[in-house]
C-alpha cells in the first residue's frame, strides 16, 4: 500500500485535509493566509505545519524542504473561488485579479512535482470567461506531464445531506489515468438526519459547548458526534425583532416571497432578492448549498432562527470535534467556504485505490 505526503493549498478550515487524512493520507503543509481560517486548521490538524501567509511569500526552499521521504507525493486545493462563483456578477471575469491565483497552484506543482494533483473550485470556473481558466490550468499540467480527469462532484452523490456541485481535476503523471470518484450506492442524509439531535437554541445563542439535545441521533448524526457529549460552534447571529417577525411567516421551502410586504419596506427593491434570501429548508430533504451566511440567510427548518455554525458543519460533514475559531462571522465563513470532508474523502479514496 503506497504512503501518500501531501500539502494543502488555500486550506481554509481543512475541509480537503480532513479528507485526505480520513483517506489515509499525511498532510505535511498547509497554506491559508486568513488569519481565523489558518487558527481553525492548526487547532484540527496539529501534525500540519501551517503557512499562516499570502501563498505569494511561500518561497521555492520552503516548498522543496517538505518531507516525503518514501512516499506519493500530492498536491491539492482550491484557489479563492469568490471570482469564479454564479453569484458574483461583477468580479466573475479574467480581469479579476484574484482569479489568477490558480498559477500559484501551479508554481508550487512546478516546484514540488508531486505524482498527484487535485485541483478542487465552485461549478462556476468551467464557464467563467469562456472556461479560459481550465483550459490555463489543464494546459500547464500537460506541460507538466499529467494526465487529467475533471468534471462537476456533487456532495449529495457522497453522502453529505448537501446539494453542492464542485468542480475537481484529478492529475496523475506515473502513467496511471486518474477518473474521478464514482457516487456512492448510499442515499445522503435529510437536513432532520443530519442536525435534528442538536438542542434548541434562542435567538443569538453564543455559548460554544452545550450538551446534546435529546432526540435520538440519526446513523448519519452518531458517526459525527464528538463522545464529549456537548458540541462546540453551536452559535447563532442575533437578529433583530423585525427579522424574527420575517422567519415565521416562511414555510418550508419556502423564501423572502412568503414574507408580507409591509415587513420588507427596507429593501429599496425587494423583488430584486435571489431565491436564497430568507430561504428555510426543508426537514425531510438535502440541504440546498451551505454558502455566505449573509447572502443565503437560510433559515432552521422548525426554529425561527437562522442555522447555527454547528448545524451548517454538520450539514457540510464535519464531526462535531471540529473547532472553528474567530468570530461568529468568521466561523460562518469558514463553514460556508469549505469543501465537504466527506466529498475530499471520497476523492482521495479513489486516488490511493489507482495509485495501487
Amino acid at each position: 500500500m503506497k504512503r501518500f505526503a501531501a500539502i494543502d493549498l488555500f486550506a481554509g478550515a481543512g475541509g480537503m485535509s480532513l479528507g485526505a487524512v480520513r483517506a489515509g493520507m499525511r498532510v505535511a503543509l498547509a497554506v491559508e493566509r486568513d488569519p481565523n481560517a489558518a487558527r481553525t486548521y492548526a487547532a484540527n490538524h496539529r501534525g500540519t505545519a501551517v503557512f499562516s501567509n499570502d501563498i505569494r511569500r511561500l518561497t521555492p526552499r520552503r516548498i522543496r524542504a517538505v518531507g516525503s521521504k518514501g512516499r506519493t507525493k500530492i498536491v491539492f486545493g482550491g484557489p479563492p473561488c469568490q471570482g469564479f462563483s454564479y453569484s458574483n456578477v461583477r468580479t466573475r471575469s479574467a480581469e479579476n485579479a484574484d482569479n489568477w491565483l490558480f498559477l500559484e497552484f501551479i508554481r508550487v506543482v512546478r516546484l514540488w512535482k508531486p505524482d498527484w494533483v487535485v485541483f478542487e473550485n465552485v461549478k462556476g470556473i468551467a464557464d467563467t470567461a469562456g472556461g479560459v481558466f481550465v483550459d490555463h490550468v489543464v494546459e500547464q499540467l500537460e506541460e507538466l506531464g499529467y494526465a487529467m480527469a475533471h468534471g462537476l462532484l456533487n456532495a449529495k452523490d457522497f453522502g453529505v445531506p448537501q446539494d453542492r456541485a464542485r468542480f475537481f481535476l484529478i492529475g496523475c503523471r506515473t502513467g496511471i489515468r486518474p477518473r474521478l470518484p464514482r457516487p456512492s450506492r448510499r442515499k445522503s442524509p435529510t437536513v432532520a438526519q443530519a442536525i435534528s439531535d442538536l438542542p434548541v437554541l434562542d435567538n443569538g445563542a453564543s455559548v460554544s459547548w452545550i450538551p446534546y439535545g435529546d432526540a435520538l441521533p440519526s446513523y448519519y448524526a452518531r458517526r459525527l458526534r464528538n463522545g464529549k457529549g456537548k458540541c462546540p460552534n453551536h452559535l447563532v447571529t442575533r437578529n433583530c425583532e423585525l427579522v424574527i417577525r420575517r422567519y415565521s411567516h416562511i414555510p418550508p421551502g419556502g423564501n423572502w416571497e412568503n414574507i408580507p410586504a409591509r415587513l420588507m419596506r427596507n429593501y429599496a427593491d425587494r423583488m430584486r432578492c435571489h431565491t436564497g434570501i430568507y430561504h428555510r429548508l426543508r426537514a425531510n430533504r438535502r440541504s440546498v448549498v451551505i454558502g455566505n451566511f449573509r447572502k443565503n440567510m437560510l433559515i432552521h427548518p422548525t426554529q425561527d432562527r437562522g442555522l447555527s455554525v454547528r448545524e451548517a458543519a454538520r450539514i457540510q460533514s464535519f464531526p462535531d470535534d471540529y473547532e472553528f475559531h474567530g468570530s461568529i462571522g468568521f466561523q460562518q465563513q469558514q463553514v460556508g467556504n469549505a469543501v465537504p470532508p466527506l466529498l475530499a474523502e471520497a476523492v482521495f479514496k479513489a486516488i490511493i485505490a489507482a495509485a495501487n
